[in-house]
């Protein structure tokens, strides 16, 4: 009685233990070695209890990793307390039911068709977070492949397959090192075969790392001399009529003290007015440029009317980044496309009156069109915050021509916390897949400049008026994932889909 309560009580904590080493292993603590053996204690329980395992275990790792966002929708969504907390408790509810979506389909395919779990876990938990990017309108945050940021020597295979390479890796590791667990504890036969197998796919994906990053010259094509400025402006204050003026002047000064740079880069909504409209606060900006004789990206709102007749039509906003060349002259827009939920807009607004959009300012965003921007004879491609943290939207461009991608970004509202962080390493990994430079200029911090390998060249701290300035160089190649994206994923959620469709037949126990 007392051996069966002890296992009782072990496949309940082994879980939890899961998800609390996990979420030590991002940006926040980010002892990112533990990514590699926090799954064990989850997957030497799991087949016992497939789906509250991996529930649980997901629970204590998105409550963890998400935990400032009560301070954002308190603070910045002047929510209560409780509901704020109702709110967080649901996303991650929603997130943790993938990690028990996972576990179950992996042990539900494993009963049923009799596949090793060491290539069903990775499988299904690969096509787990591939999912996760888009349903609902996506929301990746915390894909556990993050984790691994700090080592860029076992980043470099996203110019294969994305991120989903080391996802792979990260589940086949864990799970392997709880089969050895169960050799140990129930002398079992050891598994040389997969562990040979598990061992030289690690080795293959830490020397392509290697080749790569001594074989790829960050330093070839033609450079542009890049200032970021981060203006470090109060999200209190940002959107109040009589700071717009401040604003605009910290902005302007920091600028001016810049030297020798083609393009001087200002964070999303930098400049809290509409910039398309020709007023005094447009022509400073268009004056400064002139002066500077750089070329200017900043952020700013737009608008547009949408309808056919006049009494139809409606007024429309939009989250952009607008272009002036060293004449003053406006170059070009690119607007935002992804918007953030809840952020930028509502879902479902009538029926969530009640809750209040974090972003203040203006009304409801649009998605807009995305469109390239023209800078030295080169294309660059512009991703707005929330943005970044999508494969999808910045391949899309690199595709279409970006030679350089610039992230510019309002990270205020996170405050004080380990997200920023954890922001800025999901936007390291846009380098890698497309083999691209890419200068992230945020409000108040993290800026940064990431050359192609995925490695953090300069960056600022939080919270500071800086200047972040260095050259970044347009690259003309694009990497195979850049060309094909997200095609494995796709064709593993097939094979996932069909595994499920041929163990339809035999009763399975969902606990």
């Amino acid at each position: 009685m007392i051996s069966a309560k002890k296992k009782n009580i072990f496949s309940i904590l082994a879980p939890l233990v899961s998800g609390l080493l996990f979420a030590l292993a991002f940006p926040g603590v980010q002892v990112a070695w533990l990514a590699w053996v926090a799954l064990v204690p989850l997957f030497v329980v799991v087949q016992q209890r497939p789906w509250r395992s991996g529930f649980s275990a997901g629970v204590i790792f998105f409550a963890l990793v998400l935990y400032w966002l009560n301070n954002v929708m308190t603070t910045f969504g002047h929510l209560p307390l409780a509901l704020s907390i109702v709110i967080y408790l649901l996303l991650v509810v929603y997130l943790a039911c993938w990690w028990g979506l996972c576990c179950w389909c992996a042990c539900y395919i494993n009963s049923k068709l009799q596949l090793p779990l060491a290539l069903v876990m990775p499988t299904v938990w690969l096509v787990g977070e591939y999912l996760r990017s888009y349903f609902l309108s996506g929301f990746p945050w915390g894909n556990i492949a993050y984790s691994q940021t700090p080592y860029p020597v076992l980043m470099q295979s996203a110019d294969l397959g994305g991120v989903y390479v080391v996802v792979f890796l990260l589940i086949v590791v864990n799970y392997s090192i709880a089969r050895l667990w169960h050799v140990v504890r129930f002398h079992e036969r050891f598994p040389w075969r997969l562990m040979l197998i598990v061992v030289s796919l690690w080795l293959v994906n830490y020397a392509y790392g290697l080749w790569r990053i001594h074989d790829i010259d960050v330093n070839s094509g033609e450079a542009l001399r890049v200032a970021l400025i981060q203006g470090n402006v109060k999200q209190s204050l940002k959107w109040e009529p009589r700071r717009l003026a401040p604003t605009l002047n910290r902005y302007k000064k920091l600028s001016i003290q810049v030297r020798d740079a083609q393009l001087l880069v200002w964070p999303e909504s930098a400049t809290p007015f509409f910039f398309q409209d020709e007023s005094s606060f447009t022509r400073e900006v268009r004056e400064l440029a002139r002066e500077k004789d750089s070329m200017l990206l900043f952020g700013s709102p737009a608008y547009f009317f949408r309808g056919d007749s006049p009494g139809e039509k409606r007024l429309r906003y939009l989250n952009s980044a607008f272009l002036v060349s060293s004449q003053g002259e406006t170059l070009g827009r690119s607007d935002k496309v992804h918007l953030v939920p809840f952020g930028e807009y509502v879902p479902f607004s009538e029926l969530l009156s009640f809750v209040n959009k974090l972003a203040h300012g203006v009304g409801d965003f649009a998605s807009g069109v995305k469109k390239l921007l023209p800078v030295a004879g080169h294309e660059l491609g512009v991703l707005v915050c929330y943005e970044a943290i999508f494969p999808a939207i910045a391949r899309e461009q690199v595709n279409r021509g970006a030679q350089l991608l610039v992230n510019i970004t309002n990270d205020a509202w996170f405050g004080d916390s380990s997200a920023p962080w954890q922001h800025l390493a999901m936007t390291q990994w846009r380098a890698v897949e497309n083999r691209v430079w890419l200068a992230r200029c945020a409000n108040s911090g993290v800026s940064a400049l990431i050359d192609p390998l995925g490695r953090v060249v300069r960056q600022s701290q939080l919270f500071r008026q800086q200047i972040i300035i260095g050259n970044t160089y347009f690259c003309d190649g694009t990497s195979l994932y850049t060309r094909t994206g997200d095609i494995v994923p796709l064709l593993l959620t097939v094979v996932v889909v069909l595994w499920l469709w041929q163990g339809r037949s035999k009763r399975f126990s969902l606990n």
